[in-house]
Formats: structure tokens, C-alpha cells, sequence
């Protein structure tokens, strides 16, 4: 190509086009074509510089001086195509894999949302449902009996009280949980972290059960040993949701609560003699309280059957297995 230029000065602009030509090849044809545009334009150079070279015999010494520096720059506009090429390729496929991940990382933000937002709204269930339901059968026993029996509605007044102090303290310490460790409540002071309930708060659940007019008998078969904090807490919430829906739905009844430890699962069954029709008891226990004891218990690989009993009444059963990587022991 250059022996246009070496040959006869009058096609410098043949040159450079032809260089032009092979730099885009390069840049955005494949492999293949690139190379063959490449070295018909080596060949079609060569045989100028030889056609030339018949023309003015005085210049047939530069013709293989020529041919080689024709080729070199050639192959010069070919590579600086082909680099060209490969960044913008590199660059494009950098784009495209920065676009994915932060597809990605959507999608992985929305579900760790939606998936935090699950376990909120169990959290918070647990902690209103069960002291709203209790306070609710507790003013309700006030009420028949405020001009009937004045110590009875005492009483019950009393445990009002008590149960909503416990729910504000239990609603204080989810928040504590939920607020940013930073502090970026503009002065705002943290709320004081109580110590997450267990089966070791069985005997305070059962006692608040039996103010709200629930006789309720626990049996504990076994030693917690290492049971981690999260199986813990899962067995007592289970236990603390049937409990309430007992007092909810059941209407009078008695209920019982056996816990049973073994080496490495947790058995926990809440059973009630309640009356009434169990299809209809059944439609009516199937809410977010049922399923977020599901949610708990499959959380740490466990099972959980809830249904009527035969001959009346309702029960649930959770089966809740754990390992040293379940987390942190028990209390």
C-alpha cells in the first residue's frame, strides 16, 4: 500500500483510505473477514509496487523496501482496529455485567425486604395479638361482672394493666431491635433490649393464660441442654399462638402445653377441649397466626400440623430440630 506512496508520490490519499479501510475492518468485522480484507490489500499493494517498478525502472531497488513497509503498516492498521475492537467489546461486556448485577442486587434488595418484612409483621403479631387478645377476654370478664362481683372486675382490671404493661415492654424491645445501631434518630435514645422470651417463660405464659380464665397445664419432659436461642423462641411463640387462639375461639375450655426435649429436636404440642363445631373452629384458626408459626418452625427445618381433635377440641404440634450451627444456646 505504502508503495503508492513510495512510488508515486500523486496517491498519498489511495494510501490513507486503504489504511482507513483496514482499521475498520478490523475494528468492527469478525476475526475472519478482517484478516482477509487485510491481506488483499497486502496483495493488491505488493502487485502495484510491481507494476510500478515496470514503469520507472530507477525505483525497482525500493520495490521489496516498499512492499515490507506497505505490509508492516497494513498490519499496524489491522492490530490498532483489532485493540480498538476488543476494548469496546471488553467495555460493552463490563456495561452489560454491571447492568446484571445490579439486576441482581434488586432483586436479592426486594426479597431480604420482603423477606425482613415477614419476619416483622410475626414479630409484631406475636407480641399484639397475644396480650390484645388476653386484655380484650380480660375486659370483657370485667364487664359482666362490674356490678355483679366488684373484686372479680378488680382483678380483671388488674390484669389488664399488667398484660398491657408487658405488651408495651415487648413492643419497646422489638423496636429496640428494629432501630438503626447508628443512631441516626437525631438524639433519639435507643430502647432498652429485654431478653428474647423462651420455654423458660412457659410458667409466666401459663399463669397470664389462667388470669384470662384459661386453666392451662404444662408438662416438660427432659433438659433444654443446648437447645439455641432461635428454636427457643420459635417453641415458645407457637405455644404462645395457640394459646391465644385457644382463648379466642375456643370458648370455655381447658388446655394443655407438653414440652419434650430431646438430643437434638424439640417437641411441642398445645392441645384444648374447646367446644363447638371443628370444621368451623378450623376455618376460623387459619390466619396470619397459623401461618407465621409455620414460617417460625420451617425457618430452622422443622414441621408444625395444627387441625381439630377427634371428639372435639383443637391441637397443634411443632417438631423443631437444631444443631450447634442453629445459633447461640439457650438461656
Amino acid at each position: 500500500m505504502l508503495a503508492f506512496v513510495g512510488v508515486d508520490y500523486a496517491m498519498p490519499t489511495a494510501a490513507a483510505v486503504l489504511l482507513i479501510a483496514v482499521y475498520s475492518a478490523a475494528n468492527y468485522a469478525g476475526l475472519t473477514s478482517s484478516l482477509l480484507v487485510t491481506a488483499a490489500h497486502i496483495a493488491t499493494s505488493s502487485a502495484y509496487a510491481a507494476v510500478s517498478a515496470d514503469r520507472h525502472p530507477e525505483q525497482a531497488m525500493d520495490v521489496p523496501a516498499n512492499v515490507v513497509i506497505s505490509g508492516l503498516l497494513i498490519l499496524g492498521a489491522w492490530g490498532i482496529g483489532r485493540a480498538v475492537r476488543s476494548r469496546r467489546l471488553y467495555t460493552a461486556e463490563l456495561e452489560d455485567r454491571a447492568r446484571r448485577l445490579e439486576r441482581a442486587n434488586d432483586v436479592e434488595v426486594r426479597a431480604a425486604i420482603a423477606e425482613e418484612r415477614s419476619r416483622i409483621a410475626r414479630e409484631l403479631h406475636d407480641v399484639v395479638a397475644h396480650h390484645v387478645s388476653v386484655m380484650t377476654v380480660q375486659a370483657a370478664g370485667a364487664r359482666r361482672a362490674l356490678h355483679r362481683d366488684v373484686e372479680r372486675t378488680a382483678d380483671a382490671l388488674e390484669a389488664i394493666e399488667e398484660i398491657g404493661r408487658s405488651a408495651l415492654a415487648e413492643m419497646r424491645r422489638v423496636v429496640g431491635v428494629l432501630r438503626a445501631p447508628d443512631g441516626d434518630d437525631r438524639g433519639a435514645q435507643p430502647a432498652t433490649l429485654a431478653p428474647q422470651p423462651g420455654l423458660g417463660d412457659l410458667a409466666q405464659l401459663a399463669e397470664q393464660m389462667r388470669d384470662a380464665g384459661l386453666p392451662v397445664d404444662v408438662t416438660v419432659d427432659g433438659e433444654p441442654g443446648a437447645v439455641p436461642v432461635g428454636v427457643d423462641l420459635a417453641a415458645f411463640r407457637v405455644i404462645q399462638e395457640a394459646l391465644t387462639n385457644t382463648i379466642k375461639h375456643a370458648g370455655p375450655s381447658t388446655a394443655t402445653v407438653h414440652v419434650r426435649y430431646l438430643p437434638s429436636e424439640v417437641h411441642v404440642e398445645v392441645r384444648d377441649d374447646g367446644h363447638g363445631v371443628a370444621a368451623a373452629l378450623e376455618g376460623r384458626r387459619t390466619g396470619h397466626g397459623l401461618l407465621g408459626m409455620r414460617e417460625r418452625v420451617a425457618l430452622y427445618g422443622g414441621t408444625l400440623a395444627a387441625g381439630p381433635r377427634r371428639g372435639g377440641g383443637y391441637e397443634v404440634r411443632a417438631k423443631i430440630p437444631y444443631d450447634g450451627d442453629n445459633g447461640a444456646m439457650s438461656r
